[in-house]
């Protein structure tokens, strides 16, 4: 059999994807919950500006993961590229206008779905914040 902290994980990937697929509403919006993401870590970020390799690090993502995450929301006008004028290999991700605009519509939505994922007995208990304290020892350390 498996270990007691395997089956955990398993079971962490499996709500994972739960979660995420519950959060193809955001398509309304034109997002997925990957680019929902993005945009939060951009919209908190001082100037909702950010080098790209700290937003792949924010999300779990690698430099190449992040890239092809970002690309349609360039092609969209979500985000834009900004260079770095004293270091040409640093490149930044700024979040637009209209990228804080579909983001911040985005969160009425999104928050609708959590209602609708997290059964009320869970919500605003000390049973949340001991299993948010321990996502953030994995690494789930969102702002």
């Amino acid at each position: 059999m498996i270990t007691t902290e395997l089956l955990f994980l398993m079971n962490i990937h499996k709500v994972q994807a739960v979660v995420s697929r519950k959060f193809d509403s955001l398509s309304t919006h034109g997002l997925g919950f990957n680019d929902f993401m993005i945009l939060y870590i951009l919209y908190q970020s001082s100037g909702s500006r950010m080098r790209r390799i700290d937003l792949a690090e924010k999300t779990g993502l690698t430099a190449s993961g992040i890239t092809r995450l970002l690309n349609p929301l360039e092609k969209t006008g979500l985000v834009s590229r900004e260079a770095n004028e004293r270091d040409a290999r640093v490149s930044y991700v700024v979040m637009t206008d209209t990228g804080k605009r579909i983001f911040e519509e985005a969160v009425t939505t999104a928050e609708h779905i959590t209602k609708g994922i997290l059964p009320p007995s869970a919500r605003q208990t000390k049973q949340l914040q001991t299993a948010s304290a321990l996502l953030n020892e994995l690494g789930g350390n969102l702002p």
